[in-house]
């Protein structure tokens, strides 16, 4: 997913002279500067500016066409600043929301929105999010390449007398590998804790977090400590699918070497990325508005029990990642891409990648990882390269335009 990777976060949209047009279909141009594949584009363009190229148009009764005519998935959603919507002018929504993988050299290519007369079908759902209260309160979120899941206060608060509980105070965040790309974390978490644990041909949680920041975590560094916080607070679901789920989780106020600092993470995750996108915004005390050293890890030690791992780490530029080959469950790789990245460290349990953060505005990151098990990531090299595109793509955003249909 990628930070300036407007496909992921939202590419800008020139309408040109025409702002406003009427008809029953709009063209839409999509370009971009790289020469790399970019797998699973995301591309987002505003409802309001599709409700003023198709006025009125309804989000149930349009059709989004690549080139050759072929019907392609497409999600709208609603976050947005208007609660409503009174003169029908597609404020109420987000954006419209369609992918495209652009092959190596490929550099622009061109889509339609159209208006349908029956009923848009429902699309497979490809990306998806929710607490689990089956298991206490973890948050579980997936897409078609992996799954993650992180821990609530349940999970943290001491058992009571007499009752045996897991107690585990972290805000590391988990992964569970997958070997295929339909949703997984309803059928995990129905079968029973701990089943998944071994791999029964659609993946396993083979990962180990413990007090680590997982892959992907974060917290206040001051050069010697990383200061982090607890078990997420409350968490709020923006969007679901079929294409995109975006999510927040929010962490309470903790000391963070003498300053109070709270942290808001919102994660965007797309259909066909191991790597999640996460808006991390810090928020310290009143009057304390001085800059923030953050670090974002990877546990130090996350292989599965009994499975003598080989970790390799590579620290490069934007990017810290691991590839970790292990006796009998093969190898699996675990990234941070953060763009605005201005060294690295470690500490006992984690390897960091480290940025300045400004209170109140979003530092942009990427997380996640790949299993060689599953087929497509299966080297050091191939997990390298996926990185640093992630890097560049986020670096070099797509440009989305809107024009007449003839």
């Amino acid at each position: 997913m990628a930070a300036a990777l407007a496909t992921l976060l939202g590419a800008p949209l020139a309408l040109g002279a025409q702002a406003a047009f009427a008809g029953d279909r709009v063209a839409v141009t999509v370009q971009h500067d790289l020469s790399i594949a970019r797998p699973s584009e995301t591309i987002s363009i505003p409802w309001k500016d599709v409700n003023a190229a198709l006025p009125g148009a309804m989000i149930q009764k349009i059709a989004v066409k690549d080139a050759s005519g072929r019907v392609l998935p497409h999600q709208v959603t609603n976050i947005a600043p208007q609660a409503k919507d009174p003169k029908n002018e597609g404020i109420a929504y987000g954006e419209l929301l369609f992918q495209h993988s652009f092959a190596a050299g490929e550099k622009s290519a061109g889509f339609t929105i159209e208006r349908i007369d029956g009923v848009a079908p429902p699309f497979p759902i490809k990306a998806f999010a929710r607490q689990v209260p089956e298991r206490l309160d973890d948050f579980a979120w997936e897409n078609d390449k992996i799954a993650h899941r992180t821990y609530g206060p349940a999970l943290a608060a001491p058992a009571p007398a007499g009752v045996v509980k897991e107690v585990l105070v972290t805000s590391g965040l988990d992964i569970w590998f997958k070997r295929v790309d339909y949703p997984i974390v309803d059928r995990w978490y129905n079968k029973g804790h701990d089943h998944y644990h071994k791999d029964q041909g659609e993946g396993m949680d083979m990962y180990n977090v413990g007090k680590s920041r997982g892959a992907g975590g974060s917290g206040v560094w001051d050069g010697k400590t990383l200061h982090t916080g607890v078990n997420y607070a409350s968490y709020k679901i923006l969007a679901n699918g079929p294409i995109r789920a975006v999510f927040e989780l929010h962490y309470a106020p903790w000391d963070a070497g003498g300053r109070q600092v709270s942290e808001v993470k919102r994660f965007t995750v797309d259909a066909g990325h191991w790597l999640d996108r996460i808006d991390s915004t810090f928020t310290t005390g009143a009057g304390d508005n001085a800059p923030l050293t953050v670090a974002i890890g990877l546990n130090k030690t996350p292989g599965d029990k009994g499975q003598e791992p080989k970790i390799q780490t590579v620290r490069e530029g934007k990017v810290l990642l691991q590839w970790v080959e292990q006796k009998s469950n093969d190898a699996f790789g675990t990234a941070v891409v953060l763009p605005s990245a201005e060294g690295f460290a470690q500490d006992a349990l984690n390897e960091l990648i480290v940025a300045k953060a400004t209170p109140g505005q979003p530092l942009r990151y990427y997380a996640g990882g790949a299993w060689s098990r599953a087929g497509e990531i299966t080297s050091r090299a191939r997990w390298t390269q996926v990185t640093q595109d992630m890097a560049a793509r986020d670096a070099s955003p797509v440009r989305v335009t809107l024009a007449r249909q003839p």
